[in-house]
């Protein structure tokens, strides 16, 4: 309270500092100094999370894949079968004009 009265170039200097003193107080308070270490740690451990979450549903599609694979695989070798039983050498009906000549 006395530097802001008296008005010698000490008194004045004092009186500076005090309120770069008091604003950068305030600003301390209304933007707290980062911790860099910590939210590094925070942002790796949410990547992990969800790289877990990616990798799950990945693991849900992998498996539900292969089960289709699994039976479009049966269903090409059931429709082979078919195919063969289908294609066996039958006996030409008809009219052949190579025997008559």
């Amino acid at each position: 309270m006395l530097s802001g009265v008296l008005r010698s170039p000490a008194a004045i200097a004092a009186n500076i500092r005090i309120m770069r003193a008091f604003v950068f107080v305030r600003q301390l308070i209304l933007n707290p100094p980062v911790n860099e270490v910590k939210e590094l740690q925070n942002e790796v451990k949410e990547l992990k999370q969800h790289l877990e979450e990616i990798f799950t549903d990945y693991n849900d599609i992998n498996e539900d894949t292969r089960m289709q694979l699994e039976l479009i695989n049966e269903t090409l070798a059931e429709l082979q079968v078919k195919n063969k039983e289908l294609n066996k050498s039958r006996v030409p009906i008809g009219f052949h004009s190579s025997k008559y000549r």
